[in-house]
């Protein structure tokens, strides 16, 4: 009896999160493709599974395109520059355009991966260094460390003392997916 509960346990490990994994996946784009077909391709009486996602991927690639073109930039910035001159609308916009820049855009801030020291007891956390030069706040030898929570899309943003860091040698995706995972991913996979 305990060898069938054991393999149990076991079938579990495996399937539990696959088959989450699998759901997750399945109702995010079914409810994309469904929202975005209901919005766009209704009112002509058009249902093709899958249309909705394949339209917004080319019309976002598209959009890309063309406000990466010389002639559309002042536009763009014209447009910026109105946005942020809104006082609640600058703080939303502005905070998510330099999360998505810290991910993917030119200036990618989640790079540097480090091993910060908290206290003298030993205890470490394991961070990122978003910013190398608080001149701005008076903050000589400070650094500012972003360290992500476990199973989360939040975390804590440190100032330390930039001889309480250790750069580590492992790629950042490698040391965020550590993190998220509560250190159960193995970096070697």
């Amino acid at each position: 009896m305990k060898a069938l509960i054991n393999n149990f346990l076991r079938g579990m490990l495996l399937i539990f999160p696959v088959t989450i994994t699998i759901y997750i996946v399945y109702a995010l784009v079914r409810w994309t493709n469904e929202t975005l077909n209901t919005l766009i391709f209704e009112p002509f009486n058009i249902d093709i599974p899958g249309l909705g996602i394949i339209t917004v991927f080319f019309g976002v690639s598209l959009l890309g395109f063309i406000l990466t073109r010389a002639f559309i930039r002042p536009l763009v910035n014209y447009f910026e520059s109105f946005v942020t001159r809104l006082p609640l609308v600058k703080i939303i916009y502005t905070s998510i355009k330099e999360l998505t820049e810290a991910f993917v855009g030119e200036k990618k801030k989640f790079n540097q991966p480090v091993l910060i020291e908290l206290n003298d007891s030993g205890l470490q956390r394991l961070g990122f260094i978003t910013d190398d030069d608080l001149s701005d706040f008076e903050l000589k030898d400070m650094v500012a460390v972003y360290c992500p929570h476990s199973y989360n899309f939040s975390g804590n943003l440190f100032i330390i003392n930039s001889n309480k860091i250790k750069p580590i040698d492992i790629s950042s995706s490698e040391i965020m997916k550590y993190v998220i995972s509560a250190g159960v991913t193995d970096l070697n996979n």
